[in-house]
């Protein structure tokens, strides 16, 4: 019998002992074994630390993106075998898709997300705030990463998701993890950590595996580090209780299995689609991953008046659900990832009838296909029916985590809404309805009680991802029941494995620690126009104060014109009596213009491809005819970009701050404008 390894120190190591006995969930033959029994937890932690963080932190955001882009291309190679793997979980085909390359698909979103940082191994936050009255005192909050460990516990339901999708944003951030997948289906996680070892693409100490019980290593982790957990939410109360954690304030994020629901408006009636859509919704979320899922739907609730019609249409749709070995083309339902869990579901049903009743399915008999429900951990589709939700407390606490759902009658949309809450913090809920105001009512009611809300109509069926389905960019978590956690969210979830730290100082010190230049730190002026100068030759800094350009009136009017804009602000015959100008006033975009007419160099050739936008435009004083602009013109920010392919031009981005000054001095635009500059040679 083959044992697992635990991938500890930068080398693979099995635990001692026996180890607990892993099973094929279909066919219920015994696969493998698993332990982490004399693991020093403490020295593993440690070694991410002290290898594995120092290694990530010396990368730019940029490296750390490409790396998670190498690995996600990597995995793809090894598709095949992991999806044989996967389909002795129990999972279909679809479940693995979901599962795999989903989870692949998580490390292409955040290698995607390094365009959103800045070239650097940090970056700052939010905007500047000027402190002193002549802006010589200044403050601005800048990210450095943790310099700890990302301690990742995962539940059995995803191994390859879960570990993904959790390890892409603190590689991104700079943060080594430590991964333990649950232990039942441990043995696709290791398969692919296996691979991701042996691709040599993450630095050493940047991921290890423990497979088996997590032992004591909570009580190992320390001020810098941060932990997060997906399970059952008794169990995250017990780890976030873990002294270690309380005593040094370690972040805790807890992801846990709530009781997510879905409400068919009442607007919605069988001839529309809306109708169509909701039944499909119900059943996939219901038998995908057999129910094995954090944000499946628990609780359905429809108009009282189309209770009966629903129940009948979804026992119709739930008998379609071919179930068996997720190995035979036909079957679109698998098992449950093990017998343990199955007995689990059949307690929790038990549970549940205490003040509801089956309509559709059993709890002693399914039909397979391909398979023997006496050897693999099988279960029916269950659909329950409570008739009076708001007098019966078990359907809005307990879960069977599996492919149990119950039906539930509302009379409008605030009793919906209580319904919703009745469940105390849930992950995801969707809302069926055509129509604005219901989707309006029920998303201001519910939100503070979910993590996201889907609202779901004919417009956007095509395309929605689902309500079971977090995305990457999007915060997966949830109030309350649900864990009071975030996990994914795009730049907030990188920022949480990072170090927010004010900092003070003189523009020209912040400019230094930042590497972004900060209006009032002094340029640096040269002979050399900055926009002769390639990519790799611009300094941060590099100034250039222009000529001077007189505004007239004719300008103004040539502008209007030409723009055809003709705001009555810009007019000459306007009677400016009440109005917020003293007189015709220069168009802002005029005065924008006029400014890339005195930093733009001549008609030469130059390093410069092309005009990439403009960011942050502001008009901040009048200009009126008879005054003169000047322009101080500064590089702001380098972002290097890498090839698309062999024949592409070298090249990155460059910002410029725009600074337009009135002859008094005073600055009546600003701006940041973005340019792609070639790089040299």
């Amino acid at each position: 019998m083959s044992k697992l390894e635990n991938y500890i120190l930068g080398k693979w190591i099995t635990g001692d002992g026996d180890g607990q006995p892993l099973f094929n969930a279909v066919t219920g033959e015994q696969i493998a074994t698993a332990s982490t029994k004399g693991i020093d937890f403490k020295a593993l932690l440690e070694y991410a630390r002290t290898k594995g963080n120092p290694a990530l932190r010396k990368m730019t955001f940029h490296e750390r993106g490409l790396m998670l882009r190498s690995l996600a291309l990597h995995l793809r190679n090894h598709l095949d075998r992991f999806y044989q793997i996967s389909y002795q979980t129990g999972a279909t085909k679809a479940d693995s898709w979901v599962d795999i390359e989903g989870g692949i698909g998580n490390l292409f979103s955040y290698a995607s997300l390094r365009r959103k940082f800045p070239d650097e191994a940090y970056c700052l936050d939010g905007e500047q705030h000027i402190l002193g009255k002549t802006g010589s005192f200044m403050g601005h909050h800048l990210l450095l990463p943790k310099e700890g460990v990302a301690v990742h516990i995962n539940a059995f339901n995803f191994p390859v998701w879960g570990m993904l999708e959790k390890i892409a944003v603190n590689l991104l951030a700079g943060v080594p993890a430590v991964v333990k997948p649950a232990t039942v289906t441990s043995y696709l996680t290791e398969a692919v950590v296996k691979e991701i070892i042996a691709s040599g693409i993450l630095p050493q100490g940047a991921l290890q595996l423990i497979c088996g019980s997590a032992g004591d290593i909570l009580q190992h982790v320390t001020e810098q580090d941060v932990v997060t957990f997906t399970g059952s939410a008794s169990t995250g109360l017990m780890l976030k209780s873990t002294a270690s954690i309380l005593t040094n304030n370690v972040p805790f994020t807890m992801e846990a299995d709530s009781l997510n629901c879905i409400v068919l408006g009442d607007d919605v009636t069988p001839d529309m689609p809306e109708w169509d859509i909701f039944l499909k919704e119900v059943r996939k979320e219901m038998t995908t991953k057999c129910g094995q899922k954090c944000t499946a739907i628990r609780r359905i609730f429809v108009p009282e008046n189309k209770l009966e019609d629903i129940q009948i249409a979804l026992g119709q749709s739930l008998a379609q659900t071919t179930i068996g070995n997720p190995l035979h083309e036909k079957v679109r339902m698998g098992s449950l990832a093990g017998s343990s869990q199955r007995e689990e579901v059949r307690a929790q049903v038990q549970k549940l009838l205490a003040s509801s009743q089956i309509i559709y399915g059993s709890l002693d008999s399914v039909e397979l296909i391909d398979a023997d429900a006496a050897k693999g951990a099988f279960i029916s589709p269950i659909l329950l029916l409570n008739e009076n939700p708001f007098h019966t407390k078990e359907v809005h606490e307990i879960e069977a985590f599996g492919p149990v759902s119950t039906l539930m009658p509302y009379k409008n949309v605030e009793d919906a809404i209580a319904l919703a809450k009745m469940g105390k913090g849930s992950l995801v809920s969707t809302v069926v309805t055509a129509n604005r105001n219901i989707a309006k009512q029920y998303v201001m009611g519910a939100g503070t009680y979910h993590g996201r809300i889907l609202v779901l109509n004919q417009e956007c069926a095509k395309e929605s991802t689902g309500h079971g389905s977090p995305l990457p960019l999007l915060v997966h978590g949830g109030p309350g029941r649900a864990g009071g956690g975030e996990e994914m969210g795009g730049l907030r979830g990188v920022k949480h494995y990072m170090q927010r730290v004010a900092i003070q100082g003189s523009p020209d010190m912040i400019t230094a620690i930042s590497n972004v230049y900060q209006a009032g730190a002094k340029g640096n002026i040269s002979d050399v126009h900055p926009f002769k100068k390639y990519f790799d030759e611009l300094q941060i800094g590099d100034q250039l104060l222009t000529e001077k350009r007189l505004i007239t009136a004719e300008d103004i009017d040539q502008f209007a014109d030409l723009s055809g804009d003709h705001f009555y602000a810009h007019m000459r015959d306007t009677d400016f009596a009440g109005t917020m100008f003293e007189k015709q006033v220069a168009h802002g975009y005029l005065i924008m213009s006029m400014a890339a007419g005195l930093f733009v160099s001549s008609y030469e050739k130059n390093p410069v491809l092309l005009n990439y936008g403009i960011d942050e435009l502001r008009f901040t004083k009048p200009v009126y005819p008879g005054a003169e602009i000047q322009v101080r013109f500064t590089c702001k920010e380098k972002i290097r970009q890498e090839k698309k392919e062999a024949t592409d031009i070298d090249k990155g981005i460059v910002k410029w701050l725009v600074e337009i000054m009135d002859e008094t001095g005073e600055i009546t635009g600003v701006a940041t404008i973005l340019t792609m500059v070639a790089r040299k040679g």
